[in-house]
């Protein structure tokens, strides 16, 4: 079972593109073991808009964990620790992952998750 980290857009996903994340990254890896990194939550309070409540109780629904770092470094240190995937539709954060060469998901289309591996996507 593959560990997943959820970045605040991530939570994000289902309230505004009407997906079902669980069902789409199952599809891409199958079973799975989300992970929240604690920080995330502020991001999600913070900039979640309308969609702040319903992110928040999803996140409830996946392993909440503490992080020594914030944003994208609270992100990339949980992928790192525990050799896991994020899911992200931040560009920037994108970046910082080919370039470790770890893996990520992203929203393509507005409708559907892919899967980013080194060497392209699947």
């Amino acid at each position: 079972m593959r560990n997943v980290i959820m970045d605040a857009n991530a939570l994000l996903m289902p309230f505004q593109f009407g997906i079902n994340l669980d069902m789409e990254i199952e599809s891409l890896i199958g079973e799975f073991h989300g992970v929240v990194p604690s920080p995330i939550l502020g991001e999600v309070r913070k900039n979640g808009g309308k969609w702040a409540n319903a992110a928040l109780s999803l996140a409830r629904k996946y392993e909440i964990t503490r992080t020594e770092n914030t944003g994208d470094r609270a992100v990339t240190e949980l992928a790192e620790k525990l050799n896991g995937i994020v899911v992200t539709n931040d560009e920037g954060l994108q970046k910082k992952l080919r370039e470790r060469g770890m893996d990520y998901i992203y929203l393509k289309g507005r409708s559907r998750l892919v899967i980013w591996e080194t060497g392209g996507e699947r």
